[in-house]
């Protein structure tokens, strides 16, 4: 399970620890790659939403 360091810690988990300029450097790398998958899923945020409505069907 991948967890953000926003997320709460683990009971086993000590969060006050100095982190290696590699343990920085991965952080930094996984939260550009979060930013980038957010991008990619609002694109092409320019295209309008539809305004189509079906219609009822008739009985």
């Amino acid at each position: 399970m991948n967890r953000d360091r926003k997320d709460p810690p683990e009971p086993t988990e000590k969060r006050d620890q100095p982190t290696s300029p590699a343990d920085e450097r991965r952080r930094k790398e996984h939260e550009s790659d979060n930013h980038d998958e957010a991008l990619e899923e609002t694109f092409p945020a320019s295209d309008p939403v539809s305004p189509f409505v079906p219609a009822k069907a008739p009985d």
